[in-house]
């Protein structure tokens, strides 16, 4: 392939990523905002799996530009170095200094610690002194967890969900959701009537 044609196939990839990567951006940032993941979808797919599309489109922008500059490597050394003349070390010590905090800052965030600063929305707690247990969850629990954390069996769950009793109990419930048809709430309801038997 002519390098023309090549700079033309890289480009046109790394414009029609960018593009949606705008577009899923803005899909998840305003369409299915934060906190829509456990209840609403778009062709099918939440907030988080529309977040994994994103996420793919991003590497494929970021290949895609590396690539362009792979191809326009020799233009921008010669860019960046400039003329022979005095100087022309310092303006190669700011690029070289530049690419370096660049790297460091969007490496910055994989060094932080992550602090949790409130409860997970899976949990059980009572609205008021005297009343049964409420038990919220999200589409992140799985079975095994529900059991877990109220002591019923992710069997009688199942049971009680007309589900078949070799559906997998480690897997999200939001994905079981998906692929059973059942609600959030049928589990919600199923654990409060057996927190409430006496």
């Amino acid at each position: 392939m002519r390098k023309a044609n090549l700079n033309f196939v890289v480009d046109a990839s790394a414009f029609i990523a960018f593009v949606f990567l705008t577009a899923t951006g803005v899909l998840i940032r305003y369409v299915l905002p934060p906190g829509s993941g456990h209840f609403s979808t778009l062709w099918g797919m939440d907030r988080h799996e529309w977040g994994q599309i994103h996420f793919w489109i991003a590497v494929v922008f970021l290949a895609a530009l590396g690539f362009h500059l792979f191809l326009h490597w020799r233009w921008v050394v010669c860019v960046v170095r400039g003329r022979p003349r005095e100087g022309s070390g310092v303006r190669v010590a700011f690029a070289v200094v530049g690419v370096m905090a660049l790297a460091a800052l969007a490496a910055a965030p994989f060094f932080g610690r992550v602090e949790q600063t409130g409860e997970p929305p899976h949990r059980m707690r009572a609205t008021e002194p005297g009343e049964s247990m409420v038990f919220q969850t999200d589409g992140s629990m799985t079975l095994n967890e529900v059991e877990k954390l109220t002591g019923i069996s992710a069997a009688v769950i199942l049971r009680e969900l007309g589900l078949p009793p070799q559906v997998p109990v480690d897997v999200h419930l939001g994905r079981l959701r998906k692929q059973h048809g059942f609600k959030l709430h049928d589990v919600r309801e199923i654990v409060r009537r057996h927190l409430e038997k006496p």
